[in-house]
């Protein structure tokens, strides 16, 4: 089907304001490969955001159900097609993607796809995504199309035999110009949210130095009231048990703004569940959503201060992060058991594991640095035992309160 200039133009244009909309990445993925796959009559849209691993760190899909997407099981690796739109930058259309030397398979419910369109998303040098889409709608035959899209079905082996006209060089033209505009619009989210993490942590900063200056000064009047109460008992003791009344009410709006403080900066499934059932709970999340058998155990935990309840739920989903999206284990394992008054933390993978030496003399792995910082805040430490090809375990160990 043809689009006459205006509708073609009008179509990119609501395209592009539809990107513009949104500043969460998911959002912003989302509204790219919908608009790709409206815009050109495509069957199947996808964008792939790589991370640094040979994975990818979000995966956006269109035209395939939530159940089918669940069926097709893991993120797909960067190889084949997807590889040379990440490491070559170079535009892939191809009349059936199957037919591609370098094409390597696909799950058993996976759809079926041929004719494929995929272009590099690019902010400057640097390959931030790679947008494709896939089965050309079949809307028309060759014969109705223009001139220009007949030549360049001549550059299409086996079109012809599919019946089907495939993606044309103008259809690339288009997805070029929303691929430009999704890098603008990607690097845009991705700003937001670094802006809005900021923004957190300064939030959380400011309501520290509050809680700080509140209660300080409120335990200031507490032991100034406290000391002249004492001073009061012999000489004068109806006005003493009044400063000692004062006491009891000073300490109560103390309570008061420990207990707002913590509200505010206490993750809310800690409040609501603890930090066992909320261990629990995002570690079955996370083994249905991965391919690796993960597993949480527990041995004799208390309730623990909130602050080190935040740090341990912390440190775990980071640890757990890494084992599953960089280890390549099969198994991963998180124990927390009761140590002394306080808890012991252990996630373990069997994954290809590191040399923790040459990663902190090269500087890289900040994961690593956070979750250190994140026990010594709360007077715990933090231990890593790896080595390449051993998997890797993680432990943290913190006092009780």
């Amino acid at each position: 089907m043809t689009q006459g200039p205006c509708t073609g133009l009008a179509a990119v244009s609501d395209a592009l304001l539809a990107m513009s909309r949104h500043l969460e990445v998911r959002d912003v993925l989302k509204t790219i490969v919908a608009s790709a796959r409206e815009l050109l009559d495509a069957e199947y849209a996808a964008l792939g955001v790589p991370d640094d691993h040979g994975g990818f760190a979000q995966f956006v899909v269109d035209g395939v159900s939530d159940a089918q997407w669940r069926a097709i099981g893991p993120l797909p690796r960067q190889h084949g097609i997807l590889a040379a739109m990440l490491h070559e930058a170079t535009p892939q259309r191809l009349a059936d993607v199957r037919a591609d030397p370098r094409f390597g398979g696909w799950p058993a419910a996976h759809p079926e796809m041929s004719d494929f369109l995929g272009l590099p998303v690019r902010d400057g040098d640097e390959i931030i995504g790679a947008l494709f889409l896939a089965n050309k709608r079949r809307t028309g035959d060759c014969a109705k199309l223009g001139r220009s899209d007949e030549a360049d079905n001549k550059d299409n082996k086996d079109i012809g035999e599919k019946g089907g006209c495939g993606f044309t060089a103008d259809d690339e033209a288009v997805l070029g110009i929303l691929a430009q505009h999704a890098a603008i619009a990607l690097t845009n989210a991705r700003l937001y949210e670094r802006s809005r993490e900021l923004t957190i942590a300064e939030e959380r900063s400011r309501l520290a130095h509050e809680l700080h200056d509140a209660v300080s000064q409120k335990l200031f009047s507490l032991r100034l009231t406290a000391q002249a109460a004492a001073a009061l008992v012999d000489r004068d003791p109806a006005r003493a048990r009044d400063e000692l009344q004062q006491v009891a009410a000073l300490a109560a709006e103390a309570a008061d703004e420990l207990r707002a403080a913590v509200v505010e900066l206490r993750p809310a499934g800690l409040d609501e569940d603890g930090l066992v059932a909320t261990l629990r709970t995002h570690v079955q999340v996370l083994d249905r959503a991965h391919t690796a058998h993960t597993t949480f155990t527990c041995d004799g935990v208390r309730a623990l201060p909130a602050a080190q309840e935040e740090a341990l739920l912390r440190v775990s989903q980071e640890a757990l992060h890494n084992a599953l999206r960089h280890s390549g284990a099969d198994h991963v394992e998180v124990t927390l058991a009761r140590r002394g008054q306080g808890a012991l933390l252990r996630v373990t993978d069997d994954g290809r594991g590191f040399d923790p030496t040459a990663v902190r003399g090269a500087g890289r792995h900040l994961g690593l640095v956070s979750m250190r910082d994140r026990a010594a805040g709360v007077g715990g430490t933090l231990t890593v035992h790896s080595a390449p090809g051993t998997g890797t375990t993680i432990e943290m160990e913190v006092p009780g309160g």
